[in-house]
């Protein structure tokens, strides 16, 4: 069984920084993209950053020059630091990963989502 857990959510005042976490556990043979989602009160879901195993990353246009996505392949792990938030920031964040379970599959996984409130 395929998880994906979040962690590093919370309350900042706006121009504040944060850190979220994701951590990809069980059985796999590799993870191809891992990503971050956001998705504000009425809004719809939103893809915030990727990053491919190549290297290769993405980003939304909002999110540009204050959002940084990394990985580290071999523990499976991605975190998304945040600086200079803004009350526009605030959301549910959600882990995305792109995940090869057998030699002739992949499936889509998200986490739990963590809260990020920015606020003074």
């Amino acid at each position: 069984q395929v998880q994906l857990v979040e962690s590093g959510g919370g309350l900042v005042q706006p121009g504040g920084s944060l850190r979220l976490s994701c951590a990809a556990s069980g059985s796999m043979f590799s993870v191809n993209v891992m990503a971050w989602y956001r998705q504000a009160p009425g809004k719809e879901r939103e893809l915030v950053a990727e990053m491919y195993s190549s290297g290769t990353t993405n980003y939304a246009d909002g999110v540009k020059g204050r959002f940084t996505i990394s990985r580290v392949i071999a523990k499976r792990t991605c975190d998304l630091q945040m600086n200079s938030l803004k009350p526009d920031d605030t959301a549910v964040y959600y882990c995305h990963a792109v995940i090869r379970t057998t030699l002739y599959s992949t499936d889509h996984y998200w986490g739990q989502g963590t809260q990020v409130t920015v606020s003074s």
